[in-house]
């Protein structure tokens, strides 16, 4: 390989399989290693593209070592965690992997609906806990017929919404405007769908415009018969509301797949029944991860033959 050659740096390992086939591709430093931080400080100026996660990210530091970085590929839908305004001020592309995960992230959404509502997992507890010869397990809350709010009718949010309808579910969901393209009802104010809702499913993306808007208002609106569920990011519901409104009975459970300070979960959270908790797994099937394996890779090698992206989501 030339001294002159461009450069791939890997800030986190996704798996074996992923980066062996990233390393077919062109030369890598793996940032996570010593030897990998060694050699980017000798040979930072040549490093052209950034393979990076939704979980690892890059930040406005790290993109300032790399005078030559042209372009960002990321495994994984969310780029909250990459610093998109230094990537514009600079002109560096940035890619994600879109409507590969959709069907799976909605799968999992449904699937803590159901286990939130209906007391699944509690329900398993206390079966294998022998309980079930003394006493009666309490009863549950029905999930057809009830009205599920969807905070981000997006990609994810448009397949929760197929899979209530098989439910006979009324859908309401609130975005910063109307989608002309659906016929469900269209809230201006989250409060005023969460007020509406039985569940309301959270599947905006993260970053600094959505932190926290799931706060203590919100929460008291959904109200002591309703159930929150995020699959989207933990940012976008302030935690320490949530740990409150459940301690207080002021709503009926959550369903959980992301948090705060991952993968740190309060006890507040993990030790309770009306707590369905799940290790940030919406997207991770067998199928799913193989196809954005594919798509983050197709990414990188268009970049290194074109300078061009599949999926650019800034550039």
């Amino acid at each position: 390989m030339s001294d002159s050659a461009p450069l791939i740096l890997q800030i986190g390992s996704i798996n074996p399989g992923f980066d062996a086939r990233l390393a077919a591709l062109g030369e890598v430093i793996e940032g996570w290693t010593a030897a990998g931080r060694d050699r980017l400080d000798r040979d930072a100026e040549r490093v052209r593209i950034v393979a990076t996660s939704a979980m690892h990210g890059l930040d406005a530091a790290t993109m300032a070592r790399l005078p030559g970085l042209r372009a960002v590929a990321s495994f994984g839908v969310g780029v909250d965690a990459i610093d998109l305004t230094a990537a514009r001020a600079r002109g560096i592309a940035v890619s994600n992997t879109p409507e590969v995960l959709d069907e799976c992230v909605a799968d999992h959404a449904f699937a803590l609906v159901l286990a939130t509502m209906r007391r699944t997992a509690e329900a398993d507890r206390f079966v294998r806990a022998g309980l079930w010869t003394a006493s009666r397990f309490p009863l549950a809350t029905r999930v057809s017929g009830k009205r599920l709010g969807i905070l981000g009718l997006g990609r994810i949010g448009k397949v929760v919404a197929r899979r209530a309808s098989g439910f006979d579910m009324a859908i309401g969901y609130h975005n910063r405007r109307a989608d002309p393209s659906v016929a469900h009802a269209y809230f201006v104010s989250l409060r005023e769908l969460a007020a509406w809702s039985d569940v309301l499913v959270v599947t905006c993306p993260g970053g600094e415009a959505t932190r926290g808007i799931v706060d203590a208002e919100v929460l008291a609106a959904l109200g002591p018969t309703g159930f929150l569920v995020n699959v989207a990011r933990g940012s976008v519901v302030d935690e320490a509301a949530l740990i409150a409104a459940l301690q207080a009975g002021a709503i009926a459970g959550a369903g959980l797949d992301v948090f705060v300070d991952e993968p740190r979960v309060p006890d507040a959270l993990r030790l309770r029944d009306d707590v369905v908790a799940t290790p940030h797994v919406a997207s991770a099937t067998r199928e799913t991860r193989g196809a954005m394996e594919d798509l983050t890779l197709a990414n990188v090698e268009r970049f290194l033959a074109t300078g061009g992206l599949v999926t650019p989501v800034l550039g």
